[in-house]
């Protein structure tokens, strides 16, 4: 499905544009796209591994692949960062790019694509990237203010702000976890015993409390995976926001949209009754909510470098 959002609107974002790669390297797009493609094949889960991987990135220092530096002290080594993957997909975008186009195409561009594809082969919309990012040369696992499974409305609303987001691209970007996975370790809690009650969060159906309870019994395998929209996992879709309406939504940060009335009022219109005559379109505003995410503090024209291999500085 292609929609295209006005190229107006996306040549100036933050000095990137789409297209920036057409003279200096023509075939970057299809190249990043075919392997990002291979991978998904093998694996579809690494879409969503792809799409968090970009949106840790750009909340840490911006969009400046700052996070696939490989290192004990690095960004990709913080606490937060340790469930990310798809890291291969990149390196091996990145390998294929160096032989083709060496030096010219940055890591914070791979993310930024191989982001936009990984929605795309997931049935979800796709969208023109604006490109020009250059890599950072900086990665800190230090002073990280990531978004967090604990977090509530508040919380997540001002570490959104911090980056320019306001509350619509708040929900229609954790809208992404519609092809989400989590470990049981990160909710647990919910189902045995929340805020140290001894009983399940009331916010949880009673039915899929027991659903939950047998993917993720009380002293289980804490790193067993499961997915964030029980209904459609490798889909991309609105069941996640009809999961949240219904007190279906697996991360305690996904269920509080539901308590907050501004953010409510998204989640209630993307879950519509009917598709497209309510409110928003999720599949028209994602791609711009995800224009907007991938511009923030970008690192453009001689900022930075562009990466030999996306894991080391140059």
């Amino acid at each position: 499905m292609v929609i295209l959002v006005m190229a107006t609107s996306v040549q100036s974002q933050g000095g990137l544009k789409a297209g920036f790669y057409s003279s200096s390297c023509p075939g970057a797009e299809a190249i990043v796209r075919s392997t990002v493609e291979s991978h998904f094949k093998k694996d579809p889960t690494v879409a969503a591994g792809l799409l968090r991987l970009h949106f840790h990135d750009c909340f840490v220092q911006g969009c400046d692949g700052s996070v696939l530096i490989a290192g004990s002290s690095a960004e990709r080594s913080a606490l937060p960062n340790l469930g990310l993957r798809g890291f291969e997909a990149i390196d091996d975008a990145k390998t294929q790019l160096e032989a083709s186009c060496p030096g010219v195409v940055s890591c914070a561009d791979i993310l930024a694509l191989a982001a936009r594809d990984s929605v795309d082969l997931s049935d979800g919309p796709s969208w023109q990237v604006p490109t020009g990012r250059r890599d950072g040369r900086v990665s800190s696992s230090q002073g990280l203010n990531l978004p967090s499974p604990l977090d509530s409305v508040t919380v997540q609303r001002q570490k959104f702000a911090a980056k320019g987001l306001d509350d619509h691209d708040l929900v229609t970007l954790v809208g992404a976890h519609t092809i989400g996975q989590t470990d049981c370790q990160f909710f647990r809690y919910r189902l045995y015993n929340f805020t140290t009650t001894g009983n399940a969060d009331p916010s949880i159906s009673q039915s899929f409390l027991a659903q939950l309870q047998t993917l993720c019994p009380k002293d289980g395998d804490g790193t067993k995976r499961v997915a964030l929209d029980i209904d459609s996992q490798n889909k991309f879709d609105v069941s996640f926001f009809k999961n949240v309406r219904d007190g279906k939504g697996v991360l305690e940060s996904d269920q509080r949209l539901w308590e907050d009335a501004a953010t409510r009022n998204i989640v209630q219109n993307y879950a519509g009754t009917i598709r497209g005559l309510l409110g928003f379109r999720f599949d028209f505003e994602f791609p711009k909510a995800m224009i907007k995410m991938s511009s923030i503090e970008v690192k453009t024209g001689s900022d930075g470098e562009i990466r030999k291999i996306c894991s080391k500085f140059n």
